[in-house]
Formats: C-alpha cells, structure tokens, sequence
C-alpha cells in the first residue's frame, strides 16, 4: 500500500497524458483548460498604439453578401479571427456571445474564420450562437494579421489598435466592457 501512495503523481501524470493522446478527450480537457486560464486582455497605451494601414478589405459574410470594410470607418470594430476546431477559439467564444448580445448595436463585430460557411454556420448553430461570421476575400490590411488563432484587435473610431490579443481571453471582463464604454463616448 505504501508503494501505491508513493506512485499517486506518477498515475495521476499517465492519467492526464493518456487523456491528451486519446482525440476524442483531448479537444474538450483544451478547451476547459483555456477558458480556466483566460484572463481579461490588456490595452495598449496610447504611445504604443498602432493605426491600420487601411479600411481596403473585402469580407464575406456567412449569408455570402460581400462586405467592404471601409463601411465600417468610424466606428468601433472588434476583430476576431478564429476557426471552428480551434480550443482556444472556442473557449473565448462564451464571452464574446455575451459581449455581442449587450453591444451589437454599439460596435461592429467581426468575427473572420477562413473556412467554409457552412461549417461555420453548423458550428455558430449548435453552439446557439448569433455571433456575425465573415470569410476574407483579401487580404486585412497591416497590421492586422490574423495567422495565429485567436487573434483579436478593438480599434477606436479613428482606426487605432486599443487591443490586440494573440490567445484566448475574457472578453466579457469590467475592463473590456469599460473600455468599450470609453471608446463609444
């Protein structure tokens, strides 16, 4: 029985890799595991704050409607590129519904997956979300560069990066909500 004791960190550490080689395990301990350790994300200061290139930026929308980004100049744009089988994409996803249901009419959101509609239209279905999916059709322009995933950018009406997050974060945390508050004024 001793040696037992002895060896509960070694099962518990085979438990937990067995748990991430199995696949249909693997995804699900990821996602938790992110949506545990996300965490509001930070602004950048004013100083360090950089302007996108241009609004020169073709999207299309999960209804397959072609959308120019330049109609959102001006506003507050939220950009979240993700993708439907990515753990962390997925674990922001809660906080980004509950951000979207109190500020759609407030701030654009994009939410730029470059997979197939349908797959993201099943995915947004079944998971009830209302979020606004879009496909690029060009190139965003610099800086947003959305290669890894998560990547977020909240930009101000004047097309300045007040946020940009590589990762999963909290997005609906009091200082996001703050910020947003701050922005719309």
């Amino acid at each position: 029985m001793k040696l037992f004791k002895n060896q509960w960190s070694n099962i518990l550490i085979a438990v937990i890799i067995l748990a991430m080689i199995i696949p249909g395990i693997r995804k699900p301990i990821q996602i938790f595991a992110n949506k545990l350790l996300s965490f509001s994300p930070s602004i950048t200061s004013e100083e360090d704050r950089k302007t996108i290139a241009s609004y020169e930026w073709v999207l299309e929308k999960n209804n397959r409607d072609r959308t120019e980004f330049s109609s959102f100049e001006g506003e507050v744009v939220l950009i979240n590129f993700w993708a439907t089988w990515c753990p962390p994409c997925i674990a922001e996803m809660p906080s980004f519904q509950e951000l979207y249901e109190d500020y759609q009419d407030k701030v654009t959101f994009l939410f730029v997956s470059s997979e197939d509609h349908e797959t993201v239209r099943g995915f947004l279905n079944r998971k009830n979300y209302t979020l606004p999916a879009y496909r690029p059709l060009s190139e965003p322009p610099q800086p947003l560069n959305g290669k890894t995933l998560p990547t977020t950018f909240l930009l101000d009406k004047n097309g300045n990066i007040v946020i940009q997050k590589v990762g999963a974060a909290d997005w609906n945390s009091e200082s996001v909500r703050n910020t947003l508050d701050a922005l719309l004024q």
